[in-house]
């Protein structure tokens, strides 16, 4: 394992079965948990999360360069989301033709029309980073998206830590085990969710985590909700359908749930078009954005996560509108991007469908969704754009450089699933957490950060989807 753990420990048989052992009971003992069945009243079926059996080698100045980025990519957010003309202007070709970017941007011109109930913004978002080297150069950090909406993860990642010191004790690596750092985003989260709740002003409001009908992940939304507890401040969960039955709108339009005040809606689902199962769950979020409670994300925020926009962001001089006199922080963000380009229709979008078309292992097709496993990737990109490269169906995607990390070898421990090595990428995410009220930032930090690794195998995929696993950056 390059830089990391030494060939020898990684070879012995003996040892790697003892490992795998302790760290699969460890991580029930540590709280690395998720469901084993995806039902609503199976919390008491459980079994560790997936996760690397060592942690994975990163080099600590890109390590550093991630964190440092953060803040400025939660402003980064934060004035998109208010720039009205911006987002209109970035997506009016997307939303012609995806209904689901659509919908969303429809609820967003509704809240303009009316006004926003609200000045307090809450920005809960992870930055996603792989480390792109070739050609023996040294590597270098290259954003892969940014997650404005249930940005996942960090409550698990906030118990890997003592999980991998713990393994890297008993392989008899202390040197390694006490270069494992410290990582609580779930703390810091729920920092960013309290500064709201504490703004809002009233103690008796509740914080609503918005959730899917099924939840294998729950144990992620627990740790953050445990610090909330630890707050004093009150939590409830709901599905759509529940909040659809239940929700209305006081003449002041503070929003009620069950009768309860709500001061706080953390969206842990929305970010999918089948997360909305009829017209009612539009219906219904579209009355808690009208609401005085402080969305997380709002509307605008969701929208400034979008592929399209994270394209349109990489053109000449559109950095510099948001951080005027401000070239280092340009150039900070800057040189986190891949290369990206436009599908919309004309010459600039023809000129990149030709290029997809005649090198399409060096590029990712990605289309405006999140949740994991929507890329697109090789020959599949021709076949998809050779039945659209006409049509203005292409311009509900946006193309991308492919990153090239330098593989590692690594053990993937899944329940159930056999041990053996497997040549492993590894992606960074980043969490920021940000507060605004008014036209004053209150909090904007980097609160943590979440390592997941997956086979070389796989073009795409999460944990959620059951391809990634957890991890821990080892600085090298």
């Amino acid at each position: 394992m390059a830089q990391g753990i030494p060939e020898e420990v990684m070879m012995n048989a003996a040892l790697i079965k003892e490992l795998a052992d302790v760290a699969k009971d460890m991580a029930l003992l540590q709280g690395v948990l998720m469901r084993t069945q995806e039902t609503p009243n199976s919390s008491e079926l459980v079994s560790h999360a997936p996760f690397t059996l060592f942690p994975s080698p990163v080099p600590k100045a890109v390590f550093v360069q991630a964190l440092a980025v953060q803040t400025h990519y939660n402003t980064l957010m934060d004035k998109i989301s208010r720039d009205t003309e911006f987002l209109q202007e970035a997506l009016e070709s997307t939303i012609a033709v995806d209904d689901f970017t659509a919908k969303l941007f429809r609820i967003h011109q509704q809240i303009l029309k009316e006004g926003r109930s609200q000045s307090i913004v809450l920005g809960l978002n992870r930055s996603d980073f792989m480390l792109d080297q070739r050609d023996g150069q040294t590597a270098s950090l290259k954003q892969i998206e940014i997650n404005t909406i249930a940005a996942s993860f960090g409550g698990l990642s906030s118990r890997t830590p003592d999980l991998h010191r713990l393994i890297l004790k008993v392989a008899g690596r202390l040197e390694e085990s006490q270069r494992i750092l410290d990582n609580n985003p779930a703390a810091g989260l729920a920092g960013g969710i309290a500064k709201a709740w504490e703004l809002y002003g009233s103690e008796r409001a509740v914080v609503v985590f918005l959730v899917e009908e099924s939840q294998r992940n729950i144990f992620d939304h627990r740790y953050i909700e445990n610090e909330l507890w630890k707050r004093n401040i009150r939590t409830i969960r709901r599905r759509f359908e529940e909040v659809s039955k239940t929700a209305s709108l006081d003449e002041n339009k503070r929003l009620f749930v069950d009768g309860q005040e709500v001061a706080v809606v953390y969206f842990r689902n929305g970010y999918m078009p089948q997360n909305y199962t009829s017209e009612q769950s539009w219906d219904t979020r579209l009355l808690m954005e009208r609401s005085r409670a402080v969305k997380c994300p709002d509307i605008g925020t969701h929208l400034a996560g979008t592929k399209k926009v994270q394209q349109v962001l990489a053109r000449p001089g559109v950095l510099e509108k948001f951080f005027p006199d401000q070239p280092q922080v340009v150039e900070q963000i800057r040189a986190t991007f891949a290369g990206l380009y436009t599908l919309d229709m004309g010459p600039e979008g023809d000129a990149t469908v030709q290029m997809a078309l005649a090198a399409p292992d060096k590029f990712v097709l990605k289309p405006q969704r999140e949740g994991g496993g929507n890329n697109i990737y090789g020959s599949e990109i021709c076949q998809v754009l050779e039945g659209m490269k006409d049509s203005s169906e292409r311009t509900a995607y946006i193309l991308m450089d492919k990153i090239h990390p330098t593989p590692v070898h690594n053990y993937l421990l899944r329940r159930d699933a056999p041990l053996k090595v497997s040549s492993c990428l590894s992606e960074l995410g980043v969490f920021g957490a940000y507060v605004r009220q008014g036209e004053d930032m209150v909090m904007n930090e980097c609160v943590g950060h979440l390592l997941r690794t997956k086979s070389a195998e796989h073009s795409d995929g999460g944990v959620a989807a059951g391809v990634a696993v957890l991890d821990n950056p080892l600085l090298v």
